[in-house]
């Protein structure tokens, strides 16, 4: 390194200044982001040069433009073995001779003029090959210049392949305050020794670098729906909830869908949207054989002011095993404990649930629900409307609006508006509803203790928070390690829409 730190000072010493380093042959060739930047770095902490960094961007060629080169286009040596057969050369012959190259020369060719289609066969237009093939001349240029003027063949180059644009980094170097052809090392401690001897009093030293940020300790980061979800969670603590243990991500389709009033022919029971498990594939009877028996009556007859669905409810099929769809299982076991001390609770919880979707930019087979639930006595609609719009504020989300919907737990349901400024409209951001009373008597809660509902997901206001566009892109193998590492935790007291 301090050889060429050497060869830096004498350049400039001879030259004055350098204008950039890309038209020094000697600076050229030293990697420009390590070995020369450090080099400049430390003559800059000594004051001996000053240095501006210069960016360039240039055309390069790939692998497969370095082959073209070398070898010549696919569709010049296309036509070349075209050229050798009289009567043409049969399409069927064209891998066995020329491989990929082959196929990939049609395109380009025929665009040319060069060839053409009879019957089978591929045969020359021209009578002789060009002086010179056109691509090739194009990629030699494009090596030596780094561009070409013609930008209509420059994107055609690009649109090929054939051609990136990289930047290339220079550097412009003038004199400093201290600038000279040899370099003082300079002190950097005061040793016991200097101080024995005296020597620190005519010592040099370098000078302290109050700007320096040091070096950056290794830690761990959390992930940004983990940030936004516990930005959730302190939402529903300031407003008295209990977080529900979420962790049991396998439920019985008794719990998934029989307690939730969610008829056995429910389209959300196919194979196409639920994942069941194989092994064990059955889960064991619920120990409340009372509440088993009314979850049959409300399905087949109906019970509590209920007509029921008028189907006969198969046992085997409420025991099967499911990846839950929904955190409201969840909910329905807590309340159905609730039923031995009935009283007002609130209740919360966040975490996975799965759906067997197709995966694109906005849905995943899974993802975060999350769910709160508020049980008390003689509590209406307009407690639910009135509390959604206390708890979305709390998130910077103002001016809900309600539309009626259907659930087949809830009534009555509504889904919740917000107005997305950035895209202009109205956006869905949750559902909610008042728990069916078949649902809830079934469980053997008192008739006017009611119960209200509401969930939303948890990648969506976090995509939003951080100006996410593709879910896979927050999920999965395609999520950048130094996008959760460097991103702040995303406070909700912002407008969220």
């Amino acid at each position: 390194m301090s050889a060429l730190q050497l060869n830096i000072l004498k350049l400039v010493d001879e030259k004055g200044q350098i204008e950039n380093t890309l038209d020094v042959p000697v600076l050229a060739k030293e990697d420009p982001n390590t070995s020369l930047h450090s080099a400049l770095t430390s003559l800059w902490a000594k004051e001996m040069i000053n240095f501006k960094k210069l960016e360039t961007e240039k055309w390069i060629l790939t692998e497969e433009a370095k082959d073209i080169v070398a070898h010549g286009s696919h569709e010049f040596r296309l036509l070349e073995e075209v050229l050798k057969n009289l009567d043409g050369l049969k399409i069927s012959d064209v891998n066995s001779k020329l491989g990929a190259v082959g196929k990939l020369g049609q395109g380009k060719a025929f665009k040319n003029g060069w060839v053409g289609k009879d019957g089978d066969k591929l045969v020359a237009k021209v009578t002789e090959l060009p002086s010179a093939d056109p691509a090739v001349v194009s990629l030699k240029e494009v090596e030596q210049t780094g561009s070409l003027p013609d930008k209509k063949e420059l994107a055609e180059l690009k649109k090929r392949k054939l051609v990136q644009l990289t930047k290339i980094v220079g550097y412009e170097i003038t004199k400093a305050a201290k600038f000279a052809t040899t370099i003082t090392n300079l002190e950097t401690d005061i040793t016991s020794e200097m101080i024995a001897s005296g020597s620190w009093k005519d010592a040099n030293f370098k000078p302290y670098n109050f700007q320096s940020e040091g070096v950056y300790p290794n830690s761990g980061a959390l992930h940004p729906l983990n940030k936004v979800r516990e930005e959730f969670r302190q939402i529903f603590f300031s407003m008295g909830f209990t977080e529900m243990p979420a962790n049991q991500y396998v439920e019985s389709g008794f719990w998934n869908f029989d307690t939730l009033y969610v008829p056995q022919q429910h389209p959300a029971r196919d194979l196409q949207d639920t994942f069941y498990l194989k092994d064990p594939a059955r889960a064991k009877l619920p120990e409340d054989k009372e509440y088993l028996e009314n979850i049959k009556q409300v399905h087949e007859n109906g019970k509590y002011g209920s007509i029921g669905y008028r189907y006969p409810w198969k046992e085997e099929e409420s025991l099967r095993m499911v990846l839950r769809t929904h955190s409201t299982a969840i909910s329905s076991a807590m309340l159905h404990k609730l039923a031995d001390d009935p009283k007002p609770i609130r209740l919360f919880s966040i975490d996975r649930v799965f759906r067997n979707e197709a995966v694109d930019a906005t849905h995943l087979a899974e993802f975060h629900q999350i769910e709160g639930v508020l049980a008390g006595y003689d509590i209406t609609l307009g407690d639910l409307i009135g509390f959604m719009e206390d708890f979305f504020a709390k998130m910077g989300v103002h001016g809900l609006r309600f539309k009626a919907a259907y659930n087949p737990y809830t009534e009555p349901s509504m889904e919740i508006f917000a107005y997305h400024k950035g895209l202009g409209k109205w956006v869905e951001i949750g559902n909610s509803g008042m728990f069916r009373p078949e649902m809830l008597e079934s469980m053997g809660l008192p008739k006017n203790l009611r119960v209200l509902g509401w969930g939303l997901s948890l990648e969506r206001p976090t995509m939003i928070k951080y100006g996410v566009s593709n879910i896979r892109e927050l999920l999965g193998h395609k999520v950048s390690l130094d996008f959760i590492e460097t991103n702040p935790a995303a406070r909700l007291d912002e407008d969220l829409v």
